[in-house]
């Protein structure tokens, strides 16, 4: 296990190099990098649409047409740009291993601190909705394993299959229409977490107001997130509940309860607690553009979808890192809990 664990810990470095060496060529091309905006902004064109290279590391930018080169190369060291890309490359791996992700070029921020002022929404939304999912689904795909076939089951599926079916942006519009003010009722409301007077009310009356802001929002993403992870629970359950260790036992006279839960409930639980590591992370930093954008909340997913379109490359090759190397992490701990679930998994082949 030792040497297993220390291998896919030095796999992970050239992984690393790989991903942020493909973004990093691919940015080296898209137009519109951030020395021609400026330089577009500058000659008063506020749409920025100029050609040349997107990093803004070429020798000459269609859009510098009337401008001192003197300024121009200042504007390129500015941005860090009057170097090779190969240097720029190395020197950014660098910084990046010592956890130095440099500042936004539109921000005026740190990398760092400007995500952290962006996680309250993004870990909001993927607490609640890994929790919500995980308490709704299992239980339920147990239920329905279990009546597998009744009228229960039938119904259930269809609201969950039509549930799953509905994109979660589309749900949110419908949302706000009917209870955000849109056309209806105006019960909920559709911007930011908290009220503007949330400091000034009591611990109660603050719970109760973050959980009234988060009740649309969440209500969205959860619909459809829950449906997979119910009918993976319910066919897991039956996968088990056909095998004949189950039939031994209720031949023995075993309560089908203590079957269910004594010799079933383990083995299926199986590949659903295995996938809690990557789900847990994913819920928490993945976030969700379209659900921020519909209620109006200023998370990671608004910050990423900015960040492209700006060309603020340090936040995305920073946050590009900081998520690829949170997912080789969690691909590791993912293998250990499978270990630790069934001991009877072993990477003694591989090694």
């Amino acid at each position: 296990m030792a040497a297993y664990l220390l291998r896919r810990l030095l796999l992970m470095i050239p992984t690393l190099i790989g991903i942020m060496g493909l973004t990093f060529l691919v940015v080296q091309f898209v137009p519109g990098g951030p020395v021609e905006r400026l330089i577009s902004q500058m000659k008063h064109h506020p749409d920025g649409e100029v050609g040349g290279g997107g990093s803004g590391s070429g020798p000459a930018y269609r859009g510098a047409n009337g401008l001192d080169p003197e300024q121009i190369q200042a504007l390129e060291k500015l941005y860090g740009f009057d170097k090779p890309p190969l240097e720029r490359f190395v020197r950014m791996l660098w910084n990046y291993a010592r956890f130095d992700f440099g500042a936004s070029y539109y921000h005026d921020k740190q990398v760092v601190d400007l995500v952290i002022e962006k996680l309250p929404v993004s870990i909001s939304l993927g607490l609640w909705t890994f929790l919500l999912t995980y308490l709704i689904s299992i239980p339920l795909g147990i239920r329905k394993a279990v009546r597998h076939g009744s009228r229960f089951d039938t119904v259930t599926s269809t609201i969950v299959l039509v549930g799953y079916s509905i994109p979660g942006f589309v749900l949110g519009i419908l949302l706000v229409v009917l209870f955000g003010g849109g056309s209806f009722w105006d019960l909920f409301p559709i911007r930011n977490l908290v009220s503007d007077d949330w400091e000034s009310l009591a611990w109660p009356a603050r719970i109760a107001d973050y959980l009234w802001h988060m009740a649309l929002p969440l209500t969205a993403s959860v619909l459809g997130s829950f449906a997979v992870m119910t009918m993976l629970t319910k066919n897991s359950f039956l996968e088990e509940m056909s095998r004949q260790y189950v039939i031994t036992a209720r031949a023995k006279g075993l309560e089908e309860r203590s079957v269910l839960y004594g010799h079933v409930f383990r083995n299926a639980m199986i590949p659903l607690i295995t996938g809690f590591p990557g789900s847990f992370v994913a819920a928490f930093f993945s976030g969700s553009l379209l659900i921020e954008t519909i209620f109006n909340l200023d998370g990671l997913g608004l910050l990423g979808f900015d960040s492209v379109m700006n060309r603020d490359y340090p936040v995305v090759m920073a946050t590009l890192y900081f998520f690829t190397l949170l997912g080789l992490l969690t691909r590791i701990v993912t293998d250990l809990t499978y270990v630790l679930v069934d001991p009877r998994i072993t990477f003694e082949g591989a090694e």
